[in-house]
């Protein structure tokens, strides 16, 4: 470009304005060297409709045979449910909490349609599920005797199938989304969960409100889920090849302790040199003074790679946890480098961590959906006396202390500054506080009927 009547100041300003748009100074985008080894993720669900399945599979497999992920996936579980999540019911009446707490532990007894375990114990299963598979699937089943819950594979939702519907809806993945992108029904396989063969029939159409689907997006719009273990399962699959090779190098080392060649032998190679049984080999006993003939070499097996290899697993492992979302402890169980002020700093994020899900998935996808269609049918059929309204707030298990005596001493000043009330201290130590304060009312009264005195100073015989 060519401005005659221009300065050379100017006319480098319009040259630099020309410059070629496709240029990239952002180092993310680069198309040089650098970038060419860089993968690139696209569109959620086109992403995860192709790979979902393919690493569901393999997460199944390293859950149930690699002992890290293994560990890794069974404390996950623990600490997003532990021994279960409880309702604290919101009512001010006392009459109200009790009945409607009573009547939900008296459901949760024989909420699993299959009659294999409990409310408490299927929150256990839907946990792992969400964490090994991504995504977990209820079927809630109005039953003569109540609310059931069925627990079905994710992979019964069928993931086959998609199709555009007209007037705006669509089905993605098994799931069927009305005009205005809500989910209105699920398409799901007929096979029995417990069915040993394989076969195949038409997905059956269930409606939305019958369906329970429990995930966590990793961006807006996502239909199906993808496993926890995704950033973990190549780095695992090597750790195993690479601590397999480990042992198996261990034990050749172990077999073969050393090596005795004749340094005289002219001619070539050296050879095995014979021991006076005429043996080639020389067994090493405890307190065994061995001698050798003259030009005998030795030389005793020491594995290079085995000095170096439990720093590199470590650093593995560390990956590992991190790509679970865990502390180093928690995946492989060694304690070994921890101490009080390192455990208290990374259980803070990975604590973090679990009451998001436990809040922004496990309470409005799975808990609060449960309360609303349980009391919504008992009232409707009669067994409960109250309003289909009434709602519950969730009790989260309590964490494990580092120091419970520094967390009480911390609860104790709280209370007394009316930063936290007592019911809330009682629902954060993982309690209910109606039930916590009727077992105290009868555990006094029961001293005072037999004349027991467990207070201050009992133990010094006063009063």
């Amino acid at each position: 470009m060519a401005f005659p009547f221009l300065s050379n100041a100017v006319r480098r300003i319009f040259d630099r304005s020309a410059a070629p748009v496709g240029r990239r100074s952002l180092d993310a985008a680069t198309g040089s060297r650098r970038g060419s080894g860089l993968g690139q993720f696209g569109p959620i669900n086109p992403e995860i409709g192709a790979a979902a399945s393919i690493t569901r599979s393999r997460a199944r497999y390293l859950a149930m045979n690699n002992p890290f992920i293994a560990n890794g996936v069974q404390n996950w579980c623990a600490s997003l449910v532990g021994t279960g999540i409880r309702p604290a019911v919101r009512a001010t009446d006392a009459g109200t909490r009790e009945l409607a707490a009573g009547s939900f532990e008296t459901w949760a007894d024989a909420a699993d349609h299959a009659g294999r375990t409990d409310f408490w114990g299927l929150q256990r299963d839907v946990s792992r599920h969400l964490v090994v598979d991504g995504e977990a699937l209820i079927l809630m089943r109005d039953e003569a005797d109540g609310l059931r819950l069925q627990l079905i594979p994710p992979e019964l939702l069928d993931e086959s199938k998609t199709a555009t519907l007209g007037n705006g809806r669509e089905i993605v993945s098994g799931v069927e989304f009305d005009a205005q992108g809500r989910r209105v029904a699920y398409h799901i396989l007929p096979q029995k969960p417990s069915s040993i063969y394989a076969d195949y029939a038409p997905p059956v159409r269930v409606d939305a409100a019958d369906v329970l689907h429990v995930m966590q997006s990793a961006a807006a719009g996502q239909v199906r889920g993808l496993s926890w273990l995704a950033p973990a399962v190549l780095s695992a699959s090597e750790l195993d090849q690479l601590t397999d090779a480990l042992l198996v190098s261990a034990k050749i080392a172990a077999m073969h302790a050393a090596f005795v060649t004749d340094a005289t032998n002219m001619g070539g190679a050296a050879t095995a040199f014979p021991d006076a049984d005429g043996l080639t080999d020389i067994s090493l006993e405890p307190g065994v003074v061995r001698v050798l003939p003259g030009g005998t070499d030795i030389r005793f097996n020491s594995p290079e790679q085995l000095k170096d290899a439990p720093a590199f697993v470590r650093m593995n492992l560390l990956a590992l946890a991190a790509a679970l979302g865990l502390p180093e402890h928690m995946l492989s169980g060694d304690l070994t480098n921890a101490n009080y002020s390192s455990l208290r700093a990374g259980l803070l994020p990975f604590r973090a961590r679990v009451e998001q899900c436990q809040y922004g998935v496990l309470a409005p996808q799975l808990l609060r959906p449960i309360w609303r269609r349980w009391i919504a049918t008992e009232v409707l059929a009669g067994r409960l006396d109250l309003s289909p309204d009434l709602g519950a707030e969730w009790i989260m298990p309590r964490h494990a202390q580092v120091d419970p005596a520094k967390d009480m001493a911390a609860v104790k000043e709280a209370l007394a500054l009316g930063l936290m009330s007592r019911s809330q201290a009682i629902n954060e130590m993982g309690w209910n506080a109606d039930d916590l304060d009727r077992e105290i009312a009868a555990d006094r009264a029961r001293e005072v009927e037999l004349g027991l005195s467990f207070g201050k100073g009992a133990t010094d015989g006063q009063e």
